[in-house]
């Protein structure tokens, strides 16, 4: 963007308790009053730059002759026009909460209406350069008001963040700052988030993506810590291969922990029950696709017989009028205190217990799987996984008979408005009632049409793009991103009062990015099915809402590298969460159909490489400095123990707070090692390793 060169406003005197600083003519039909606190009755002084047309710049100074303790600062902008759509990175339910900084991986807060559109975005330069407490944001729907302010914080719930006293500010001079940015361009409306992401990729994250950030280019030393880690120094751990009906089987368990490294002191004990997964997450099928790409390319036939007793695995599902379980798993035992299997002669068959069956709003989880739902998500990603096994890999036939046999069921299920449920009584295969009208729907859209594309059956088409006219209906204008992520994981805020309905101090749901994910590659999949512009315009507004959880910079106060990272939902505190290496392909996808944007192709491969960044291993001296710091026993033989995200719970320190304790293969190195081995056969080493 052109700066321009000159200052509209400068050095405004602050009243005793807050000041209005006057509004440039430019922003008068968008901004109705900007109010600042004072900070220890301290005179401060506004400078207001013009960057370029509708991009305003803000920087409040305060000089402060005496170290000053308070609690609380903040400003205050108010629209000039009534806004219909808010949008903000995190949920504040009440007037005590905040989006404390931690959650700033593309920060941002949104009002828009019909012809308006206002963006407030945090001067992160200023962060940059350290601040004295730490800063916040704020949405509140009701007065119509967006925040930026200074506090210390505490977390609550998991993961929401409130208000604490403590903060304190040094003698001199303190700089707070953000950016206004303003269109009433009729795209911009449509899309609220473009220009905001291509302004901070532009200030904040393009240079450091080509300096190497968030890892250098080439990705197979971790690929190889990654295979040498599952099936030679873990194997006794991870590799599970038994006879299932009388057929050999195998796949990487569901989870290891640090108990079970071979340099742990102590005895081993199993975070979970021993299981093998088919499942949005934790999809065994998914990594032996890449496995059996790994071992394709490099001639190694005992990896590749890996790959094959895993898809046998999934393939030995039992299904009933096409429906099929999620997970198998052993009985356990506690032996001297511990966890511990029984073996896999006591296997039995069972689904995901992330549900509202197995985790009830208020009662405590239920783990037993044998219990769990038929979920649909995870029956229609297994079977579009299947697919293009098929199409990619092996010719199979198997393969499209049992995804076949899937789809005649999955299309029986679909609603009068287009919707697929979510979830299937284990005993009766009827819907139940939750999130029967969800964006989960997505993920059947995109399996329906390649099952079509491979068939020739017009019906599973047809059938497709009812249910993708049903979601951007219903859920894509209205923010309305609910799973069974958003309700029934680690972060269960909301369970019980906010299905389906808004949190009215943000006027917004609960969101989670996962069903942006499905949504964002549905519309792309039913562009390429119908050639019609309408599913790749509405899926740029999607895929763009999806990257406002991307990392676009990298704050002093995380202590590994977080760039091109994604985090999660409204309500959790995650960073380089394993999704990216799902979400990668994708965003390069959108890059391309666009017509080769430069910003979404560095934004994916940002995406894939943060996905190795959470990898114990010598490559990565920030990452293994704090794994060190939290494992002090592990060595060479842990290379390649990858946690799935990096603070979780809302908090980090350079002590190492905010690393795990478990590696889970399927949403974590393998899944990563999935990603880039088939992103190299799509693309080619020279468009993957790219540097710019």
């Amino acid at each position: 963007m052109q700066r321009a060169a000159w200052l509209i406003l400068v050095a405004l005197a602050a009243p005793a308790a807050a000041e209005s600083i006057r509004i440039p003519p430019a922003l008068s039909s968008y901004v109705r009053s900007i109010e600042a606190g004072a900070l220890g009755g301290a005179e401060s002084s506004t400078t207001i730059e013009e960057i370029a047309p509708g991009l305003l710049r803000f920087r409040l100074t305060f000089e402060l002759d005496t170290p000053v303790e308070q609690d609380d600062w903040r400003l205050i902008v108010r629209p000039a026009f009534e806004p219909t759509f808010r949008w903000a990175s995190h949920l504040t339910p009440t007037d005590e909460h905040i989006i404390d900084q931690h959650d700033f991986r593309s920060p941002a807060l949104i009002f828009a209406s019909g012809d308006k559109v206002l963006r407030l975005i945090p001067d992160l330069d200023l962060l940059l350069e350290g601040t004295a407490t730490r800063w916040y944001l704020d949405l509140d729907a009701g007065r119509d008001e967006l925040t930026l302010g200074m506090s210390e914080y505490d977390v609550r719930e998991h993961v929401l963040y409130v208000r604490a006293p403590g903060a304190r500010y040094p003698k001199g001079s303190l700089q707070i700052g953000f950016y206004l940015m303003t269109s009433s361009d009729a795209a911009d409306v449509a899309n609220p988030f473009r220009d905001a992401l291509a302004l901070m990729w532009e200030r904040w994250g393009r240079a450091r993506f080509e300096s190497g950030d968030p890892l250098p280019p080439d990705l197979m030393p971790y690929v190889e810590h990654t295979y040498r880690w599952a099936f030679d120094g873990w194997r006794d751990a991870v590799w599970q291969e038994f006879e299932l009906d009388g057929k050999r089987v195998g796949a990487p368990v569901f989870i290891v922990n640090e108990t079970q490294s071979p340099n742990f002191p102590g005895e081993v004990n199993e975070r979970e029950f021993r299981s093998i997964w088919n499942q949005a997450w934790f999809s065994s099928l998914r990594s032996a696709s890449g496995l059996y790409r790994y071992a394709r390319r490099t001639g190694n036939d005992a990896l590749l017989q890996k790959a094959l007793l895993t898809k046998e695995l999934a393939l030995s599902a039992p299904q009933r009028s096409g429906f099929f379980p999620a997970v198998i798993a052993t009985e356990m035992e506690t032996v001297g205190g511990n966890n511990r299997s029984k073996g896999w002669q006591t296997a039995f068959w069972g689904n995901s217990d992330r549900n509202p069956v197995n985790r009830p709003a208020g009662e405590p989880s239920k783990s037993d799987v044998s219990i769990a739902p038929y979920h649909v998500l995870d029956m229609s990603f297994t079977s579009l996984l299947m697919l293009r096994w098929y199409e990619e890999l092996e010719k199979d036939a198997r393969l499209v008979d049992y995804a076949s046999a899937y789809g005649d069921g999955l299309v029986a299920l679909q609603d009068a408005r287009g919707f697929f449920p979510a979830w299937l009584d284990k005993a009766t295969l009827t819907p139940l009632e939750l999130l029967n009208d969800s964006p989960e729907t997505s993920m059947s859209v995109t399996f329906l049409l390649k099952l079509s594309e491979m068939t020739g059956n017009q019906r599973f088409r047809d059938a497709a793009l009812q249910a993708m006219n049903a979601v951007m209906a219903h859920v894509v204008p209205f923010g309305r991103w609910e799973d069974f992520e958003t309700y029934w994981s680690c972060s269960d805020y909301g369970s019980g009062t906010l299905i389906g309905r808004k949190v009215d101090r943000n006027d917004m749901y609960k969101q989670n990015n996962f069903s942006m994910f499905w949504t964002a590659e549905a519309l792309l999949e039913s562009y390429r099915a119908t050639d019609e512009r309408r599913y790749l315009e509405l899926g740029q507004r999607v895929v763009d809402e999806l990257l406002m959880t991307q990392a676009s910079w990298q704050p002093p106060y995380m202590y590994v590298n977080v760039l091109g990272g994604f985090g999660v939902m409204n309500g959790d505190g995650e960073w380089n969460d394993s999704r990216e290496s799902l979400f990668s392909e994708t965003i390069l996808r959108y890059g391309q159909e666009l017509g080769d944007v430069d910003e979404y192709t560095q934004r994916g491969l940002a995406a894939m490489r943060a996905s190795f960044v959470m990898m114990y291993s010598p490559e990565n001296p920030r990452t293994q400095r704090q794994w060190e710091k939290r494992h002090p026993f592990f060595g060479p033989e842990d290379y390649g123990f990858t946690m799935e995200n990096y603070g979780h719970g809302g908090e980090t320190s350079p002590a190492g707070m905010g690393m795990g304790v478990f590696t889970i293969y399927d949403w974590g190195n393998g899944a990563a090692a999935e990603a880039y081995n088939r992103l190299l056969d799509h693309y080619g080493k020279t468009f993957v390793e790219r540097s710019n």
